[in-house]
């Protein structure tokens, strides 16, 4: 939505119910004396939130945001809700809630944030004696009862509204001759009851309400990061694979970051804006892996690079193969022509060859034997990695790690990738991500926490802007609802999904084995569900044979060179790398598809057929136009699908039962859908349908 690390130039937020701040009114919460936390109308449960309040809940420049809470009053009189809102450079608004329509006294209200910084935010609830009176005087003056007091109780209202200075002279004049009717003993019961109901007159006080038992509730913050934290497409690569070459003698010499800028065109031209780098430093050569992970490397085997350092140098340096720290900022400055911006992992262990080994033995854990404890995630051992110990001497490992990441922000990477965080310390996280953010606001941190959810959403909550999740192996249509709505609504004030669809540790059976049609599934799935999404290499090149007895693939890459021949795949057709292509322009011409929070699912009869839409309402969306999008997937990659699909289209502002246009943002097809309509999705031709409602 909007272009983040600047200003807004108008107003910083987007929304539908803002109204100017009005000067003069009570803003005491309490009566003195009450020695009470509840309000005379009292508001709970407030969100965004984070679980256990300890932490900042977080959005992204250009989020649409349901800021929601639960407000009641005792007895039948009605209430009303506002939001005031504190933008990070000062300014002020007032967002009017709406009821939910679930009869369980909850109000939302959507604002689009445009302002990067902590904005604060308040609820604030008061008894609306207007839409009291309205609902009261329908009823009594339609029955004949107590008509002239429900008239005089309407008129004094109005005069009320007249002594408030703040309102429009055009609006005064209305409500002063709206009083004068209803008191005139002329006016019969029928044009009071016009007067009750008139929308202009409910108009002015739904923007400016009569203030009554004002309760503020307690004052909120909540963090709004670069659009960049939130939404982007993510391609990842190795660069010493990039312009790597077989030599004559059958070794391969090793691709270089000049030759890797080579791809970057490429990868642009596929419409991906992050690109991300597996660790770029020198490996060790003690216990280094062969290839397929083996014990034993022979002549030219690379080794892993998460098993970093060598006598070359540790995490602040680049391999020797790759170039020069000079040749890594050519390459993010070529990066950065081509619109991309350079992700940079960051893995806190070390190869035994690591000069910290020597130098601060005290950063890693010695077993009684002596020897110092590797690496293992039961069944893999990674005997080429020691982790690090961060008790023995914490106040020095949070000084080197600071270091370390200064040092690559000063490369020019803004964007790190951190590998296993949920093996370190939470707070260490809290710590070190608080302590950059305060010096670089615009880094983010990607959380690498395939763990339960308790510590991924912990990552999260403490400050990770973006974190990978359990979509690889979420496949059926069950599994998917649930967790795609999860994330739309449980957990994103606080967590930021990044789908990535595959990596070179995961190449789930689903991808092994449901050829071209799963990679399409996957891939749609993907880039329409959150607004962050990745792809590894090879992805477009269906690579999908699996090492035996695992979910990574063969001949992997982590322990070896991959040489490929992109353009000579994609002149065999044998690439996805046009649908992937399409998937990110499609993306990008539909800002709904770059929010999180507004994804809801719809249903189809067959238990193969996933069918969700995301919706931006025209007042919220950076065009000026609403932007719906329903995607309906053939999660089976195996067959061919015939069912009715049952879509809850008041959710775009389209009646029950009504026709609507639908272009087929695919295959360029056209349809007339309604609420009921037949679809036939074969997996081997499209397995997807990527639909955009047409505006009437």
């Amino acid at each position: 939505m909007a272009t983040t690390n600047r200003r807004a130039t108008a107003r910083p937020w987007r929304s539908a119910t803002s109204v100017p701040v009005r000067t003069g009114v009570e803003t005491s919460a309490l009566a003195p004396g009450t020695g009470t936390i509840t309000g005379r109308i009292p508001t709970h449960a407030p969100s965004p939130s984070v679980p256990g309040g300890l932490f900042r809940p977080k959005a992204f420049a250009g989020e649409v945001v349901p800021f929601r809470v639960t407000a009641f009053r005792e007895g039948h009189d009605r209430i009303g809700v506002h939001l005031r809102l504190w933008s990070p450079s000062g300014d002020e608004s007032l967002h009017r809630l709406r009821p939910l329509e679930n009869g369980l006294d909850h109000w939302q209200t959507l604002v689009g944030l445009l302002e990067v910084g902590v904005w604060r935010f308040r609820f604030e609830a008061f008894a609306d004696e207007v839409e009291t009176w309205r609902h009261a005087a329908r009823v009594k003056i339609g029955a004949g009862v107590d008509t002239a007091l429900m008239r005089e109780i309407g008129a004094r209202l109005f005069d009320r509204a007249v002594t408030e200075r703040s309102r429009p002279a055009a609006e005064r004049r209305v409500l002063e001759t709206a009083a004068t009717e209803l008191r005139h003993p002329d006016t019969s019961d029928a044009r009071a009851l016009e007067i009750v109901d008139d929308p202009r007159i409910a108009s002015f006080f739904a923007t400016s309400p009569l203030l009554s038992l004002l309760s503020p509730g307690l004052e909120r913050e909540l963090l709004v990061e670069r659009e960049r934290a939130g939404v982007g497409a993510w391609y990842e690569f190795f660069p010493r694979s990039e312009g790597a070459r077989r030599l004559k003698n059958g070794t391969i010499k090793s691709g270089t970051f000049r030759t890797a800028a080579r791809r970057l065109p490429a990868v642009a031209a596929m419409g991906f804006d992050v690109l991300y780098l597996p660790p770029i430093h020198p490996i060790g050569v003690t216990h280094r892996k062969g290839r397929n992970n083996t014990l034993e490397a022979r002549p030219g085997d690379p080794g892993s690079p998460w098993a970093i350092g060598a006598s070359t140098g540790g995490h602040d340096a680049v391999h020797p193969d790759l170039g020069t720290l000079a040749d890594f900022r050519a390459f993010v400055r070529a990066a950065r022509a081509e619109g991309i911006e350079v992700a940079l992992d960051l893995a806190l262990q070390a190869s035994p060859d690591h000069p910290w080994v020597t130098e601060h033995p005290e950063w890693f854990t010695t077993l009684p034997d002596g020897t110092i404890a590797y690496a293992e995630n039961p069944p893999k051992k990674y005997q080429d990695i020691y982790p690090i110990n961060f008790d023995n001497d914490p106040e020095g490992i949070r000084a080197e790690v600071l270091r370390v990441v200064r040092h690559w922000i000063a490369q020019g990477v803004k964007i790190f990738r951190v590998d296993n965080p949920h093996t370190k310390p939470l707070q260490f996280w809290e710590w070190l991500i608080a302590t950059v953010e305060a010096e670089h606001p615009d880094v983010v941190f990607l959380a690498e926490a395939f763990t339960r959810p308790a510590p991924l959403q912990g990552l999260a909550a403490a400050g990770f802007q973006q974190s990978y999740t359990y979509f690889t192996w979420r496949n059926t249509k069950t599994e998917l609802e649930e967790f795609l709505g999860g994330l739309a609504n449980d957990t994103a004030d606080f967590l930021r999904p990044n789908l990535f669809v595959n990596t070179p540790d995961i190449l789930t059976e689903y991808l092994q084995f449901g050829g071209r049609p799963a990679y399409k599934v996957r891939a749609a799935i993907a880039a329409t569900a959150a607004p962050t999404y990745g792809v590894y290499a090879g992805y477009e090149l269906f690579e999908n044979v699996a090492r035996p007895g695992s979910e990574e693939n063969i001949d992997n890459e982590k322990y070896e060179y991959k040489l490929r021949d992109w353009d000579d795949a994609i002149e065999r057709g044998a690439s996805l790398a046009p649908y992937l292509t399409r998937l990110n322009e499609i993306r990008r011409e539909h800002p709904a598809l770059r929010q999180l929070r507004n994804l809801t699912i719809h249903w189809s009869d067959d238990d193969a057929i996933l069918v969700y839409a995301k919706h931006l309402d025209a007042a919220l969306s950076p065009t000026g136009s609403s932007d719906t999008i329903i995607v309906v997937a053939n999660v089976d990659p195996h067959s061919v699908r015939e069912t009715m699909v049952h879509v809850d289209t008041r959710v775009w502002g389209v009646a029950p039962g009504s026709p609507f246009e639908v272009d087929e943002l695919l295959t360029g097809a056209r349809w007339t859908w309604s609420d009921h309509s037949y679809v036939r999705l074969d997996s081997f031709v499209e397995p997807v349908h990527i639909l955009h409602v047409k505006e009437p």
